[in-house]
């Protein structure tokens, strides 16, 4: 994403294409954005000195908390991690120390940087993977009448040698145990080859003979290829940078952690002790991991929770001061739930149209329809669970599961979904609320 040209506005505008409303909630992410490139602009030493505003978005669940932090994971080359709160203990309990976050984040800024190298050593992988895979057809195929390498680039490049099996050789794949090991931080977890461990002293991993597919051994050398023309020490530098620079953490259920919450669900005295051990992480602080020390101080932090049992302020104060931005999400009327079944690029109803044209089945979506699954789902909303725009797959699943289950057998046919369609097909919950309830 190029955000020096992707201003704010621009921001908005595409997080418009996908989610319905909750302009406040755009707008206040768009901004946050904005300044990781603002920021970037402007001397090393005061750059040091500005650091992210922390956000934390309150609202029902299925508002579009979670959909605005994943396309902004999809916009953004940043790295991008969303976690729930509740997946972590406060350090002496058994379980995962919020530091792992850190550790799990530099992981997807190595992915980032390294796909980003090796699209542009692309070209360069390719012809050196043809080039190695002709030398070894040429091996397999001379004979009297066609000793040339021209004759077996020919035969290549028209694709007749896709379906020939050869015996390539790979290095063997070895199992990546997980070894924990307890520091002083807690319990740490390690993905590590055993080989690895041992290389100085055995030498490189062995190499196997694998029978494949010429299609598929030049995919394998093409991958071959572009891990030789990639520097890792390289990898590793931009992608601490990265991270240092540009990541950002989405923590959602918040409010799972709060003390009103852990008064109401029962005790749970690791819960505070997780605000305590995020303090640091939201402050800035220095983070160990296998590819050094990873510093938090301008990671951008957004929480998320419904905070309908517990409040924000009921985080403990010092939490509270580390996000000092806070966006309430509205919940969601009955014309906001009717635009989301038509208005994003991704609507349920151009899912459903797709997914069944597939078998030539044409659903027919009329205005009348539309105005009944929103009013059904906005209704049982209000007089079952809140659950947002997540009613509404409820209900779609429910009113096309016929269609969907004999769609095989059908052929080419076209369901005309109007208020008379919806209507039958939810008469059997009218008048029985506790069965619409369980059901929907």
């Amino acid at each position: 994403m190029d955000f020096e040209n992707f201003t704010p506005g621009k921001t908005v505008e595409e997080l418009d294409r996908y989610i319905v409303g909750q302009a406040k909630a755009k707008r206040t992410v768009a901004i946050a954005l904005r300044n990781r490139w603002r920021r970037k602009q402007l001397s090393a030493d005061l750059q040091k000195e500005i650091y992210p505003k922390n956000i934390i978005m309150i609202g029902p669940t299925g508002v579009g908390k979670t959909e605005i932090a994943r396309r902004l994971s999809i916009m953004t080359s940043a790295p991008f991690l969303k976690v729930e709160a509740t997946k972590y203990t406060e350090v002496g309990y058994v379980g995962r120390d919020v530091e792992s976050m850190i550790r799990d984040l530099m992981e997807i800024s190595i992915n980032i940087v390294k796909n980003e190298k090796a699209r542009k050593v692309e070209t360069r992988a390719l012809e050196k993977a043809r080039s190695k895979l002709i030398k070894l057809l040429s091996g397999k195929e001379e004979t009297e009448e066609n000793s040339t390498t021209a004759f077996i680039e020919s035969k290549f490049e028209k694709g007749d040698f896709d379906d020939k099996e050869i015996d390539v050789e790979v290095e063997s794949m070895v199992p990546l145990p997980k070894i924990e090991y307890i520091s002083n931080q807690g319990i740490e977890e390690i993905d590590m080859s055993v080989p690895d461990l041992f290389k100085g002293l055995f030498g490189k991993g062995k190499k196997k003979n694998r029978r494949m597919k010429v299609r598929d051994a030049f995919e394998y050398f093409k991958e071959d290829e572009k891990n030789k023309l990639i520097n890792t020490d390289e990898v590793i530098l931009e992608a601490r940078q990265k991270l240092e620079n540009e990541g950002i953490i989405f923590i959602d259920e918040m409010d799972k952690i709060a003390g009103n919450y852990s008064k109401a669900s029962g005790p749970d005295v690791s819960r505070e002790g997780v605000q305590r051990d995020l303090l640091p992480l939201v402050e800035g602080t220095k983070v160990s991991s296998r590819y050094g020390i990873l510093d938090t101080s301008h990671i951008l932090f957004i929480g998320a929770g419904a905070f309908n049992v517990s409040k924000p302020s009921d985080l403990i104060p010092e939490l509270q001061g580390r996000f000092p931005l806070r966006v309430e999400l509205s919940a969601l009327s009955e014309n906001d739930l009717k635009r989301i079944l038509l208005e994003p690029k991704n609507s349920l109803v151009m899912q459903y149209k797709a997914l069944l044209g597939v078998e030539g089945v044409d659903l027919d979506f009329t205005g009348s329809g539309i105005d009944e699954i929103a009013a059904n789902a906005f209704k049982t909303n209000q007089t079952a669970e809140n659950i947002g725009a997540r009613r509404l797959f409820t209900i779609m699943e429910f009113l096309l599961e016929d269609i969907s289950f004999n769609t095989p057998c059908a052929g080419n046919t076209e369901f005309k979904i109007d208020r008379e369609f919806v209507q039958s097909r939810l008469k059997e919950f009218e008048g029985n609320e506790d069965l619409k309830k369980y059901i929907l």
